[in-house]
Order: C-alpha cells, then sequence, then structure tokens
C-alpha cells in the first residue's frame, strides 16, 4: 500500500504542472494587453453563483494569488449571499455582460445551467477574459465548434471543469496502464451512482422565489419561453431544456477520466437504455440510465448511472486488461495483477487412458511446467492519495498556472468537447431507440 501525495507522485510521473508555486512565475503579457505579474493577484468573477458556482469559488480563493471581485446571477438571493460570504464590496449584478466590461478582471467561473455555458464563455473569451467553465462544456452539439472557435480566435485559456483530469490519482492511473500493469486493456466499467433527492436534483427553493427576486427571463436565455416556475429555476437539472440529464452530469466525469487515463479522443459508436423509474415529479430526463461504448483502440465502456436503489452514493472505474484488473474508487488506485496463461491448456478426459497420456507427454514437451509448486500469487498493490486531497485544489491550481503562463490548460476546450460530445451519445440513442456514431478525431455525429 502506497501514500500518494504531489510532491512524491508529481516527482515520480514527471508532471510538473499541479506542483508549481504560483508566486514564482514571471510576469508573462496577456493578448489583452493586461499584465499579470508574479505579486499580483489574478482577478476572478463568477458567473453563476449556485452551489457549483460558490463550491468553485470557495475552491478557487484557496489557490494562492487569487481575489473575487465580481458575482453575476439571476437571483437576488445569491447575489446578497455572495456578499456575506465574500464581502459587501464585491460587485454584483444579475447581468453577467457588466462583468465582462470591467478591466480589472482576469479570468471568470462559469457555473451556469448547461444552457448558458456556450454564450457565456464566447462572450468572455471575446470581452478578453479568461475562462473556467463547468462540464458539461457543451449543452448542444453545435455549441463545441463555437466554444472552440472563440478560444482559437481570441487566444484566451479556457479549462473545463472536470477535475479528475488533474487528479493525481487518474494521473498515477494513467501511468500505471501505460508501463503495462494490466496488460492489454479489453474493457472499462464505470460508475456513478447518487441515490437521494438531493442527488436526483431536488435542491431546495428559497422562500422567497418569485418573479421579483428571479430573473427568469434572463435566465430562460435560448430556452423555450414558459411561465415562471421556480422548480425549473433552482432544479434547472431536471429538464432538458436547461441541463443535459445525467449524460451531463455524470457521464461526463466518467468519459474525462477514460479518455485523460487511455489516451482515447473517444468512442466511435454508442447505445444506451434506461427510463424514469422513480424521480415522476415531471421532470423529462431518466433517472437510471446504461449505456455501452466502442473505441477505436480495441476497448469497451459501459457506464451506470442508478437515481433509485436506496444505496449510497458512489462513484468508481474499473479497467480491465490481458493481465489484471485495476480500480479506481474515491481517492485510491489499485491493481490486481494475474499473469496471462501461457499454456493453451487441454482438455482431454474423453479420450482413452493410453491416448490421454500420449497427448499430455507431448503437451509437456512443448509446455514445459514453469511453476512447480503451483502458479505465483496474485499481485496487488493500491495506492491512496495523502488524507484531505482534492483534485478540484489541484485543477484550479493549474488553471491559474496557465492564465498566469499562457501554456496550455490540462483540460481545454477540445477535450472538453470529445468528453461531453460523447457523453450527450447516451441522451440521442435514447431518444432514437438506435445506435448512435460518432467521429471522435473530427468531433461530429456520423
Amino acid at each position: 500500500m502506497t501514500n500518494l501525495d504531489r510532491r512524491t507522485f508529481m516527482k515520480a510521473a514527471g508532471l510538473a504542472v499541479a506542483g508549481t508555486n504560483l508566486q514564482a512565475l514571471a510576469a508573462e503579457p496577456q493578448p489583452n494587453g493586461h499584465r499579470t505579474a508574479a505579486n499580483d493577484h489574478i482577478q476572478i468573477a463568477l458567473i453563476g453563483a449556485g452551489g457549483q458556482g460558490q463550491g468553485d469559488t470557495k475552491t478557487a480563493l484557496e489557490v494562492p494569488g487569487t481575489r473575487l471581485v465580481a458575482v453575476a446571477d439571476c437571483y437576488d438571493g445569491r447575489l446578497a449571499h455572495s456578499r456575506e460570504l465574500w464581502g459587501k464590496d464585491i460587485f454584483t449584478t444579475r447581468d453577467y455582460r457588466e462583468i465582462l466590461a470591467r478591466k480589472d478582471i482576469d479570468a471568470v467561473i462559469i457555473a451556469t445551467p448547461d444552457h448558458w455555458h456556450k454564450q457565456a464563455a464566447v462572450d468572455a473569451m471575446k470581452a478578453g477574459k479568461d475562462v473556467y467553465c463547468e462540464k458539461p462544456m457543451i449543452h448542444l452539439y453545435s455549441d463545441g465548434p463555437e466554444i472552440i472557435d472563440a478560444a482559437r480566435s481570441t487566444g484566451r485559456i479556457i479549462q473545463i471543469g472536470s477535475q479528475r483530469v488533474s487528479s493525481i490519482v487518474y494521473a498515477k492511473a494513467k501511468d500505471l496502464l501505460a508501463s503495462g500493469a494490466i496488460g492489454k486493456l479489453n474493457m472499462v466499467t464505470a460508475r456513478w451512482d447518487r441515490n437521494s433527492s438531493i442527488g436526483a436534483w431536488n435542491y431546495s427553493i428559497p422562500l422567497d422565489a418569485n418573479t421579483e427576486t428571479c430573473d427568469w427571463p434572463r435566465f430562460e436565455g435560448t430556452a423555450p419561453r414558459l411561465p415562471f416556475s421556480a422548480e425549473r429555476f433552482f432544479q434547472w437539472r431536471k429538464w432538458k431544456d436547461y441541463g443535459s440529464g445525467v449524460a451531463g452530469d455524470l457521464f461526463v466525469h466518467l468519459f474525462s477520466g477514460t479518455h485523460f487515463i487511455t489516451g482515447s479522443h473517444g468512442p466511435t459508436r454508442a447505445m444506451a437504455t434506461g427510463g424514469l423509474r422513480f424521480w415522476k415529479d415531471g421532470r423529462d430526463v431518466p433517472d437510471v440510465m446504461l449505456a455501452l461504448f466502442d473505441y477505436p483502440e480495441g476497448f469497451n465502456l459501459s457506464l451506470r448511472v442508478n437515481f433509485v436503489d436506496g444505496g449510497e452514493e458512489s462513484e468508481g472505474l474499473i479497467f480491465t486488461g490481458s493481465e489484471g484488473i485495476m480500480e479506481i474508487a474515491g481517492n485510491t488506485v489499485s491493481v490486481s495483477r494475474t499473469p496471462l496463461e501461457k499454456e493453451p491448456g487441454y482438455t482431454v478426459g474423453t479420450f482413452t487412458n493410453e491416448m490421454q497420456k500420449q497427448f499430455i507427454s507431448r503437451y509437456r514437451e512443448k509446455y514445459p511446467v514453469e511453476h512447480p509448486t503451483g502458479p505465483p500469487p496474485v499481485g496487488l498493490e493500491k495506492f491512496i492519495a495523502s488524507k484531505g486531497y482534492s483534485d478540484s485544489y489541484d485543477h484550479f491550481h493549474n488553471f491559474f498556472d496557465s492564465v498566469r503562463t499562457r501554456k496550455p490548460v490540462v483540460e481545454d476546450a477540445v477535450f472538453g468537447f470529445r468528453a461531453a460530445g460523447a457523453a450527450l451519445l447516451s441522451n440521442l440513442s435514447m431518444e432514437k431507440e438506435s445506435i448512435i456514431k460518432w467521429n471522435p478525431e473530427t468531433m461530429k455525429l456520423v
């Protein structure tokens, strides 16, 4: 059993990014003319101050050299709470364009509902801001090329918020797989269950939710126009109009981890099934989903989400190879090695005794006994991240490192599109009741 920490693991893996000291970095000129000096703070703004947005911001502010100066949200109560959390001098607004117009903001965290990701990200990059955008990067497939094009044309940094890509645990798994620890990979099995009402997106609705405190028209954006609904406003993940269902909320994390560890750009075929089995409360996305994917590298991926069995919430991936199994569970990665049998074996029990004797004698001439005392024991290794380790912190650390140095991020728009594009194949397959084909290189539906 081996403990992982940032210093020892990054030294072993040769990955210096997560261990970089932000304060030691030299000043770099920014494309919009702004210079972030080594001793300066990176000034950030939050767009979308719900649970994920506030959580992201708290983590971002733990990174040395960062300062929050503004928050945008469509609910007045969250703007007021932002001032309670981060000071009465924080600039707050319902309209994020007021934030983008400010010259004192270097980067924004976008944690809006999915259907606002593309527009907010594109607007921010065109305004000269670097972007940390929550997953899934897209709500519609057409969002992907627009975000990628905006990043390329503006030269801005954009990082997508699937933090597993920055995890030392996942980096260790990547290193183990590449080293041949489990032989040739043939299958990945992944799950993410959230068996609770809150896990099923029944977020609490404030008592003062109404058309005065909530900017419903701004929240709707490009979604179909409907009368004000506090449930849709605060529990938006339950509807396709604003969210991407379990595929965009949970599968995308599993795709990000799988693609990072294997180096794959994505699957070529997808088939999904499932349904709305328990939370029949008006939502239009399933609470159970199973999906299978074919990868051009020669392995299959199976995914599962279940909100209804009453069990504990759990996340995990199992990589099955020709010589063993590697499992990620929480902040641990374990490898169980079973050497590949070199012998083909034999079945001679129905032959005559004499024929059995002759066959086995000739067989042993070709395949001598390598382990007379029995096969070697199965090897087991387990690596555990240090107590309190947070890949969310490392993900923001890497983002701000890129903001300062202009070096590529660990999860850019292309990676984010390939992960989200693959995940949303599940929704298409369920809707069309058919196999969906995808080109992971061109990032287009076939």
